[in-house]
């Protein structure tokens, strides 16, 4: 194998590595965004990775602090004070490259950035705040790279742009069902779209495996989230509901170089800005005691992911890397996105020049913390229930095949 396909099989374990890493950051953030395909130098390549998370963050110590609405799961002091809270997902991507001439690249991929699915069920001392509640999203972006010669490598301008939908349901408790025709459970639904777009820059120096880029993706405004309430387990009705939000944009710093024969060095620095996700209103057009407004209550503040690691090639077919990151959490006293630390590995097995498969996990730790009634701007939030949790298990596996052609 040619040295320039040794130093790729280094590469791809470190592609994989970041991918199964980045599947558990704050706030909704899933895969989030992901351009490193653009870079590869063959002609044409496609990729497809699939990435199963598994977060294991268990609720305890819950009270539930509203008499107004009934006390626990059945209105009357019933239910769990310890619960699962956080479901497992998956995290998908595909994409498809092209060199266009000497200077010109470009990508498409399809991926899912964001999402979310809490599900403790009905039966815990908190049904009131939270059943179940799931945010899904569709990504298809296109990107595109201008290179020219500076220096020992070459420069690269990056641009390009992305649609977005965004949608999901939030279940909760508003009523004993004792007290209400139905079992009182309300349903909110919502779904939405934007586009977005991205710009950035890189410099790479091949011989050495080097490359540093920074790319900007912008926020994208969701102007048209719309959806219904569902109260009719209540003996209400179920009624149109509309408002605003944005997905967050985010800058990432990447770098990487050869540091001695069949070694390579990396890190990368992202900023995401979740503080712009506080609280969601949802209104009819016309608000009565009968079809009221609702909130998502999130109350983020920004992201910020530190990745570094090491890579190292075996032998002509077989690489591999490790890394550790840290993700600040999101949270600012409600919900459940505290700091988390993660160590990853990954293996590259590339038996042809075309063709490249590798495997990755990561395994850490979601730190403890607690969940209760918090201030902003003057308004007192989580007022529903308080918790605590301790220090708890996350794990992913990502695998992905990749061809070039």
């Amino acid at each position: 194998m040619a040295q320039n396909g040794l130093k790729r099989s280094i590469l791809a374990a470190v592609a994989g590595v970041l991918v199964a890493s980045a599947a558990q950051a704050g706030g909704l953030e899933r895969s989030g965004y992901n351009i490193d395909l653009l870079f590869d130098p063959s002609d044409y390549a496609a990729e497809a990775t699939a990435t199963y998370v598994s977060p294991q963050r268990d609720l305890k110590d819950v009270t539930d602090i509203n008499p107004a609405n009934g006390i626990g799961s059945n209105g009357l002091g019933g239910g769990s004070t310890s619960v699962r809270d956080t479901e497992g997902y998956w995290a998908p991507r595909v994409g498809v490259k092209a060199g266009l001439g000497d200077s010109i690249d470009c990508m498409a991929d399809y991926s899912q950035p964001w999402g979310a699915h809490s599900n403790p069920g009905k039966n815990w001392m908190g049904a009131n705040d939270n059943i179940e509640t799931k945010v899904e999203s569709d990504n298809y972006a296109a990107t595109c790279s201008y290179k020219w010669d500076m220096g020992p490598g070459f420069v690269r301008l990056i641009g390009g742009a992305f649609y977005q939908e965004v949608g999901g349901f939030k279940e909760r408790l508003v009523a004993p069902d004792f007290a209400v025709p139905g079992n009182g459970i309300g349903r909110l639904d919502l779904e939405g779209s934007g586009w977005g777009w991205r710009t950035g820059v890189a410099y790479e120096i091949p011989e050495y495996a080097m490359r540093a880029s920074l790319v900007y993706n912008s926020a994208v405004d969701l102007d048209d989230l719309s959806g219904s309430i569902d109260l009719r387990e209540l003996g209400l009705t179920k009624y149109d509901v509309s408002g605003s939000a944005s997905m967050p944009d985010s800058l990432e710093l990447k770098v990487q170089s050869g540091i001695a024969p069949g070694w390579l060095a990396f890190g990368s620095v992202k900023w995401t800005d979740w503080s712009q996700l506080q609280v969601l209103n949802f209104c009819p057009a016309t608000v009565t005691p009968f079809t009221p407004c609702t909130s998502l209550d999130l109350l983020y503040r920004d992201g910020w992911t530190i990745t570094g690691g090491i890579g190292h090639k075996f032998n002509d077919q077989w690489s591999g890397a490790v890394s550790v990151a840290w993700d600040r959490g999101t949270s600012t006293g409600i919900g459940t996105q505290t700091d988390t630390w993660t160590l990853g590995t990954a293996v590259s097995y590339t038996p042809t020049q075309n063709i490249e498969l590798r495997l990755a996990g990561v395994v850490g730790i979601m730190t403890s913390g607690e969940s209760g009634p918090t201030t902003y701007q003057g308004e007192v939030y989580g007022d529903e229930v308080t918790y605590d949790f301790d220090n708890d298990f996350v794990g992913a596996i990502s695998t992905s095949l990749k061809v070039r052609f």
